[in-house]
């Protein structure tokens, strides 16, 4: 945490670009990504020094090196045990995990979802484009069924994860969505998980242009966003469609498409609570294929907000404890334990 007694050097998104040349393909979502970022964090209030990236391996962990913070480009799928360590030790810091869907989900899910349910107050960003780039194009652990890469040539037998819902049964306190293609709908994500006390997750939809493009043109694109994209505003009803015309209501736990205007106003639609987690569940799994009939849109924003205390406070409050009742502490007696006797 920020003193505020003592005040924050300003500095610009300029001051954020490294002297490393970019190394992404052209054309790559992670451009963008990375333009938000710079724009959002000088305005957090954060002092420069105390920010953190800390990344893994893949297209997305190259993040670190077009920071001008601290950071550290770590091993694969570790970015999160990495940063746990960090947090607990200097819980001070801002710290930002930026992963993809192969590091997070795949060698790192492990980490990933121990990492959420302890809640260290850290921002997890993870980049999904589907598809393994820095290898060059294998599947990934949300690379849809039948797809066929080069280490899957007649197409995955893999059920794909499904990333919100994974971080909805892991208890995140903070889980949200947005996309490479819509800045600002990024920079309000991004500024909301840096408000959230806890573990934020933000799951980004990034467009591979070489090795998967195209995989969320029907969420990004002009002629189809309006009706597959279902944006997410706690306090107000679910309503989407070209000319917002259509709704999400409930029939009980079914969530159900209405036209507006057929005695249904926006009123009779489902408000959206992004502290309700039995409701946030249900949008977790607005998932279907968009080439199904009958199918809903893809929801964008904040599904679920949760205030828990945080693993590096408890941390503390454990070791404030310990000293006050051992002094200085005794090694000799932690390392021999309980199960230990004197043999006369």
């Amino acid at each position: 945490m920020e003193n505020p007694n003592i005040p924050v050097e300003k500095f610009t998104a300029k001051d954020l670009t490294t002297d490393q040349e970019v190394r992404w393909c052209p054309g790559c979502g992670d451009y963008s990504i990375l333009k938000q970022a710079q724009t959002v964090i000088p305005d957090l209030g954060i002092a420069r020094e105390n920010i953190v990236i800390i990344s893994g391996i893949g297209c997305s962990s190259r993040f670190p090196y077009y920071m001008e913070t601290y950071g550290m480009h770590s091993i694969h799928g570790r970015a999160t045990a990495i940063a746990s360590g960090l947090k607990a030790s200097r819980p001070d810091l801002s710290i930002w995990i930026v992963t993809g869907d192969g590091d997070g989900l795949s060698i790192g899910g492990n980490h990933t979802i121990h990492l959420l349910r302890r809640n260290f107050d850290v921002n997890v960003l993870l980049f999904n484009n589907e598809i393994y780039g820095l290898t060059k194009g294998q599947y990934s652990p949300t690379s849809e069924e039948g797809k066929v890469t080069k280490s899957t040539p007649m197409g995955s037998v893999d059920h794909p994860f499904n990333p919100i819902a994974l971080c909805m049964g892991a208890d995140a306190t903070f889980v949200a969505r947005s996309m490479d293609r819509d800045p600002k709908h990024l920079q309000s994500i991004l500024k909301r998980a840096n408000e959230h006390r806890g573990a934020s997750f933000v799951e980004i939809y990034q467009n591979c242009n070489v090795f998967n493009d195209g995989a969320f043109e029907v969420f990004t694109e002009k002629s189809s966003k309006k009706n597959e994209t279902l944006f997410m505003e706690s306090g107000k009803p679910l309503i989407f469609g070209e000319n917002s015309d259509k709704g999400i209501k409930l029939d009980g736990f079914t969530p159900v498409v209405v036209n507006l205007g057929e005695g249904v106003s926006a009123n009779d639609c489902w408000i959206h609570d992004e502290r309700d987690r039995v409701k946030a569940g249900i949008l977790s799994r607005f998932f279907d294929n968009p080439k199904n009939p009958n199918h809903l849109p893809r929801p964008f924003g904040v599904f679920y907000v949760e205030d828990r205390g945080c693993y590096e406070e408890k941390l503390q409050q454990q070791l404030t404890e310990a000293k006050s009742k051992k002094g200085d502490g005794d090694l000799d007696a932690l390392l021999r334990g309980r199960e230990t006797w004197t043999i006369n």
